[in-house]
Parts: structure tokens; sequence; C-alpha cells
């Protein structure tokens, strides 16, 4: 023991390391996995109430931006409506319609200046004009006075046909060399006071509103993009392209009229929110664009990250530390267990030699009885042809004859007994094949029936029976037949005078179950649980017989893929059931 002690210590230092070092390990990978998750969900956190807050202030622009709308809309309308401007038009004199409509439209291009239009966006016109029955632009007489616009951006106000209804469109026209500028057009239908078919319509341009807002020192920068390009002045121009590609490759691919996505933006992280301005418009479509600079938002994360860094070392040192104290502790047990696993393997090696020796053992009884069974079987068959000779002759006395006949019927039995033995020494061996095929259960223990009525009719035995009228199971017929002439024997054996067999079978989920019952001494309950075993007999006085009948039955029984079981024993009723695997009956109908 001393030995074994000392020779396991190595094991025991080496799983105390082992197991520190898992411990370690297991404390690293809970703390990085709970700092991953605490930084993603700060993270997470973090974007999602920075869209909130930036999607809330552009919702309160976007109120105040329709606000502006609503009341620009509101002028052009009462301008269109204008008695003045209704007669030129209907009377055809387009000569007469700018002057008619003079200080209507000077007051839409100079009104006053407030500070409610200045927080509001620029309230003013930049420039007006008519359009005829036809769709296109009725040039002023001093454009000068009404905003001076080029050809080509003239172009792009006019409609192959004039619109019902009001449209918002965003145009782009080129000021200097230094690039382009974006105006917000609003056209408004003017409809026959007569007729009310579209004779007009009245495009005023405007300056486009522009988002103003701080949120923590950082600015919203705003733009409009449309006809693929994007006019955001607060960004130099190579920024706008990029961004301007980018806003499109997106915008080709959505299927929403607003949405938001992350881009970088001259090296720095932004945050984007696009929305259709024009939605529904015969103008080219297009979109306010927003972006917010996520680049506090990011610093705020690296911060975080440091701290969360800096909290993992202090919990990783402290895990490495308690996994340390938790080792020692834990092997403490582990060494007693090793201990005693050491006991255990010694035990086991020694159960194994014994277990060796005792299968070594048995091999060699089975080897013996089967040897024995073999080297009896031939004797017994002289010994019964002598007897059988002997009978036939006509010179002994009726004494003699009734002796002769006693030891033949003795010879059988011994028969029986050795084909019992040589059976049980092949199943113990396992050379015992079973060739299954389909066996009409119902004639063999009809047959055993009959032959075992006419011993019985001495004694007046009443056999009852209840059997389908075809019923097959799977096996092989001889050693099915053993099992049931082994259980009517049993029956009839062990009955008393005047008493009953009752033999029933019947189908039970994928299984065929018979039970046969007799009337006779019951078993006695200490001995109910030895009746399987070999040579073991559980009455001397009632009968007589060699104990391997109920033990062969049952191991055929099971090799069969069913089972023999003793259901109950008491009140002058004894009754067995004994299962089989159902099947199919063949062509022929047998087995």
């Amino acid at each position: 023991m001393i030995f074994s002690a000392k020779a396991i210590v190595p094991e025991i230092t080496s799983f105390r390391t082992k197991l520190a070092i898992a411990m370690m390990l297991v404390v690293s990978g809970v703390t990085a996995f709970g700092i991953y998750l605490g930084q993603g969900r700060v993270t997470a956190n973090a974007e999602r109430d920075l869209r909130q807050t930036f999607q809330a202030e552009l919702s309160g622009l976007d109120k105040l931006q329709e606000l502006r709308h609503a009341t620009l809309a509101e002028r052009c309308r009462l301008l269109a409506e204008k008695p003045r401007i209704h007669a030129a038009l209907e009377d055809n004199a387009l000569d007469l319609l700018y002057p008619s409509a003079k200080d209507e439209l000077r007051d839409l291009m100079e009104g006053g200046d407030t500070w409610s239009e200045r927080e509001a966006g620029s309230l003013h016109a930049r420039f007006c004009r008519f359009l005829d029955r036809a769709g296109a632009v009725l040039s002023p007489p001093d454009p000068k006075d009404l905003g001076a616009l080029s050809a080509k951006t003239e172009v792009q106000l006019a409609f192959k046909t004039l619109p019902d209804k009001q449209q918002i469109g965003y145009l782009t026209e080129d000021v200097d060399l230094a690039g382009k500028t974006v105006d917000e057009v609003i056209a408004v239908p003017i409809f026959s006071s007569e007729t009310g078919e579209v004779i007009s319509a009245l495009v005023v341009g405007f300056k486009p509103f522009e988002i103003t807002s701080k949120r923590a020192g950082v600015e919203v920068k705003s733009g409009i993009w449309t006809a693929g390009q994007l006019h955001m002045p607060s960004l130099s121009k190579a920024a706008q392209i990029i961004l301007g590609n980018k806003i499109t490759n997106a915008l080709s691919k959505a299927d929403r009229v607003q949405n938001g996505f992350t881009v970088t933006v001259e090296s720095v992280p932004q945050l984007l929110f696009y929305k259709r301005l024009n939605p529904d418009s015969l103008f080219p479509p297009a979109y306010e664009i927003c972006v917010y600079s996520l680049a506090d938002s990011i610093s705020q994360q690296h911060r975080l990250r440091w701290q969360f860094g800096g909290v993992g070392a202090l919990l990783l040192l402290g895990g490495f530390v308690a996994s340390h104290f938790v080792a020692l502790r834990f092997a403490k047990p582990v060494e007693r267990l090793a201990l005693d696993s050491e006991q255990d393997r010694a035990q086991r090696r020694r159960a194994e030699a014994a277990l060796i020796s005792t299968s070594e053992k048995l091999k060699r009884s089975t080897r013996y009885s089967a040897d024995a069974s073999h080297q009896l079987k031939t004797p017994v068959t002289v010994l019964r042809a002598g007897l059988e000779s002997l009978l036939s002759r006509d010179d002994f006395d009726a004494a003699v004859y009734e002796e002769l006949s006693t030891l033949l019927h003795q010879t059988h039995r011994l028969t029986g007994v050795i084909e019992d033995l040589l059976l049980l020494s092949r199943m113990d061996s396992g050379h015992l094949q079973i060739k299954s095929e389909t066996v009409n259960l119902g004639e063999l223990i009809k047959e055993w029936l009959d032959d075992l009525g006419t011993l019985l009719d001495q004694v007046e035995v009443k056999i009852e029976k209840k059997l389908p009228a075809k019923i097959y199971v799977v096996g092989e017929r001889r050693y099915t037949s053993l099992i049931v002439q082994n259980l009517l024997e049993n029956a009839g054996k062990y009955n008393r005078p005047g008493g009953r067999i009752k033999v029933e079978a019947e189908e039970k989920n994928g299984e065929v179950v018979v039970t046969v019952g007799n009337t006779g001494e019951a078993i006695a309950p200490s001995e109910q649980q030895h009746i399987f075993e070999r040579f073991h007999r559980g009455s001397e006085k009632s009968a007589s017989g060699h104990g391997l009948g109920l033990s062969l039955a049952r191991q055929l029984a099971r090799l069969h893929g069913g089972d023999l079981r003793l259901v109950r024993s008491a009140n002058d009723w004894t009754e067995f059931e004994v299962r089989f695997s159902v099947a199919q009956p063949s062509p022929d109908g047998g087995g």
C-alpha cells in the first residue's frame, strides 16, 4: 500500500497542476465572454440611443419643414387664384399675364424678413414662372424682376402635360465655375373658373430648407441628393462625389422612402439618414441627406473598452488566485479518491481473475455435460434395442414382460434427459442457432392436447382451450413444439384427479401470449423463484421428473425472442405464460 501511494504522488501533482490550469482557462474564458457581452451590449445600447436621438431631432426638424412647405404652398395657391391672373389666362392675353400679377409676384419675391422666417428658412421666392396650356415656360418681359434663369433651367421647369395637383421638385442650376446650386420648386396648377380644366401652372422656386442642429458640440450636416448628385456645401467636392456614389448605390437597392446606414466621410465615421422629399411627384426624385459624426461616440466606446479591459484584468487576477486555492482544496479528496481507485483496481483485477477461472470451470462443465451425454447416448440406445428384442419373444412369463416394459420406459426417459442435456450444453456454448420460420402454433397446441388427453382420461382431468382459428409465430417448429410439450406435460403431471387444464392464446401488441393453467398442489412461495433453475424439482411427492423441462423451455423461449414466466400459483391453481413473436401465415397456410 505504501508503494502504491508513492507511485501515484506524481499523478496527483500532475492532476493538481492540470486542474489549476483548467480552472484558470475557465475563469479566463468566462471573464472574456462576460467582457465581450457587456461591451457589445453597451455598444449596442449607445448606437441605439444615438440613432433614436438623431432620428428624434430629425423628426422635429421635419415637422418644421412640413410647416414651411404648407406655408409656401398656401402662398402659391392664393397667388394662383387671383382674378387678374385667371382673366389674362382665360382670355389668352398672355402678354398681360406677368404685368397683371406684378404686385403679387413682387410680394412673393421680396416679402419681409422676420425672425420667424429666418428660423423656418427663407420663405421668399428666388424665381417665378407661368406655364402655358402645353406645359411650356412663359418667359417674363423682364426676367431680372422674377429671377433670372438659364435656358437649361427653364427646360427643367416644363411639363409634357400640366399637372392637376401641386408638385414639388428640386432642380440643379449652374451658378458659376464654383459649382451648382439647388432650388426647391413648387408647381401649383391653375384651373379655369368656367370649365374647371387646367389652363396653366405657377412654378415658384425657393431656397431649400437647411437643417442646422448641434448636440454636445457635434453638428448635424444636411444636403439634397437629386439627379444622381449630392449637394452638401459643408463637404468638399471630392467628399460629395464619394458620398453621392454611396447614396446612389444604397437607393438602387432600398425599397423604402427613408432609411439610414453608417458611412465614412473624410476619414470620419458618420451616421447617415435619407428621406424622400417629393414622393409621387412628376419631378425627378429628391432625397434629404443628413449626416451625424460618430467620432465622439467612437471615442467614448474606446474609453469604455479600456475600462472593461481594466476591470477584466482585475477579475482575471482574482480568478487566478481563487483557482489556485480551489485546486489545492479539490486535490485533497482527489488524492484520497486516487488511493481508493488503486485499491479498487487491485480488487477488480482479482475479481477478473476469479471470473476467468469461473468461466473456464463453466466451459469445462459444459464440455463435460456434452461429452457425458454423447457417451451415454450410445449405451442407452444399445440397451433399448436389447429390451425391445427381448419383448419381441413369447417364451417369458407375464411378470417378465412387465419388468421388461418398465425398463424400456425408463430407457426412453433416460434418452429424454440426455437429449435435454445436449440441448442445454449447445445453448450454454452458444452453438444453438434458431432457424426462424412461420409456425402454426394453434396446430401444435392441438396436437399435444390430443396426445395429452388420452393419458388424462384415466384420472378424469378436464381440458379447456380457447384458441384463435389461426395463430402463427416466428420460430423453429421442433423447439417451439418442445416448449409447448414441457408446459402441457407439467400441467398434466402435477394435476390432481378430477382437476382441469386451461389453455388460452391471444395476440397482443405484436406478440402471441399463451397461458397454461392447471389445478393441483400450488408451488410454495419460497420455491417459486427457483423453479426455472436446472435440476430443481418443486415437489418430490406428487410426480417424478428430472428438473430440466422449465429451464429448457424458458431458454428456448428467450432464444425465440419471447419469454416464459410463472403468472401465479396459489389456491389449487398454477398458471404459466409464454410469449412468442407474431408472424404472418405462409402462402400454403402452414409452418
